[in-house]
């Protein structure tokens, strides 16, 4: 579906972004049986800022779901072995098969939300790009009720929602207009530069440590390779961003001076890419009518490269919450997430202070190590995901208390500025 006009005036649920988190939600929540529109205001299979590297829970969900033939389908290479560089030594992680998972991989977004899209309209939800949201509609009691857009004439359109679901980022306009909070906020930022490069012929991820710099070599679609420098936000501030491309071949030099020279032999197929930092955060991700997920509702330094991890367990977590219908499912959604996730956001803020010697921040990779492996061990423990054969029923009608019909006097909010 393509123009804002041909939706309908009302939907069980309605999610405000539809990248990795909300095409994710999207999917499992119309696999339930529930009506649901996902807007984005981007193009269908526009780049975004990312890492790309799949860890193995990410890799399990889209199993789960039916979809990761179609991700191996588009070439992207398996990943069979992680390499640690710390300094001059050198520590490689087999990617060992189970779990149903027997390789990692590192899909393009271009690729991979495109894919999530598809699924998502092939389970029955409607997806609507190049849509800004232009507000919210709240009921006299401040509940949440739906969404404001334009159409395709500049006409401004309510479109009426059980819930609306916040997946549209870090700057989530969702966040702003309900109020949601943050309640644990991190301490540092790294800064990060990255490209992608053919001709580099690296096998498995590749990540490189020393004393206030890092760097990385994942392989991803297309035989090309997204190499990152990362540094102190504080340097990108001062130093890199006045040179872009200067500043990052002075950083991988410095962290690696091999995959520096390899680089000079390699092809640039992109232009370089650069991200000041943002401190990580937990948000409130959930109120009357309304819920947050990806980095909308929580986000952490991309050094650790486990944000589409993070976003697809999430989606998983919050589709069953509204599935669910209650208020304490979605309070259970958030506690299930931070329980999940404050190790690896804690750990993952102390690499990103670049305050670490070789032998601590190879503890803090250990520390990491068990987080994921706990993760893994949750998301194999939940039931079998609803739709693609999984063998769970779909819920057969929206749930009452999260899906009621918008109350008399639905009053608008609007956001301002909104594109």
């Amino acid at each position: 579906m393509t123009s804002v006009s041909l939706v309908r005036d009302e939907y069980d649920a309605v999610v405000v972004g539809a990248r990795c988190a909300g095409a994710a939600t999207a999917l499992l929540l119309a696999r339930r049986g529930l009506h649901v529109l996902a807007i984005d205001r981007g193009q269908r299979g526009s780049d975004t800022l990312s890492t790309h590297a799949l860890m193995r829970a990410g890799v399990l969900q889209l199993r789960r779901w039916g979809l990761l033939e179609a991700v191996i389908a588009t070439g992207v290479p398996p990943v069979r072995h992680a390499v640690f560089h710390y300094a001059d030594a050198v520590a490689e992680v087999a990617v060992k098969s189970r779990d149903g998972v027997e390789a990692l991989y590192a899909p393009r977004r271009t690729v991979l939300d495109s894919l999530l899209v598809d699924a998502a309209v092939a389970a029955g939800a409607d997806v609507v790009h190049g849509v800004a949201l232009g507000g919210l509609t709240l009921d006299r009691a401040g509940r949440v009720t739906g969404i404001l857009v334009n159409n395709d004439k500049g006409v401004r359109r309510s479109i009426a929602a059980g819930i609306v679901i916040g997946a549209d980022g870090l700057r989530s306009a969702v966040a702003q207009l309900v109020g949601a909070a943050p309640y644990h906020v991190a301490r540092h930022t790294s800064g990060v530069v990255y490209g992608y490069w053919s001709g580099l012929d690296l096998q498995g991820y590749h990540f490189y440590y020393r004393p206030g710099v890092s760097a990385g070599a994942i392989p991803t679609n297309d035989g090309q390779t997204c190499v990152f420098a990362s540094m102190p936000g504080a340097r990108f501030q001062t130093e890199i961003r006045f040179d872009i491309a200067a500043g990052y071949r002075r950083v991988i030099a410095e962290t690696e001076p091999p995959l520096a020279a390899r680089l000079s032999e390699a092809t640039l197929a992109s232009r370089l890419k650069g991200f000041a930092g943002e401190r990580g955060f937990f948000r409130q991700s959930w109120g009357p009518g309304w819920a947050l997920v990806g980095d909308a509702a929580y986000f952490k330094d991309p050094i650790t490269a486990h944000g589409m991890t993070d976003a697809l367990r999430d989606a998983e977590l919050l589709a069953r919450a509204v599935a669910e219908g209650s208020e304490q499912a979605l309070a259970d959604y958030q506690a299930t997430r931070d329980d999940l996730s404050r190790r690896f956001h804690d750990t993952t803020d102390g690499i990103a202070s670049f305050e670490w010697n070789l032998d601590e921040v190879q503890r803090m990779h250990r520390a990491l190590s068990e987080e994921m492996a706990r993760e893994v061990t949750f998301l194999g423990q939940l039931g079998a995901p609803a739709g693609a054969g999984a063998g769970e029923a779909p819920v057969g009608s929206p749930p009452a208390q999260l899906l009621a019909e918008p109350r008399p006097g639905t009053q608008p909010v609007a956001l301002s500025g909104a594109q």
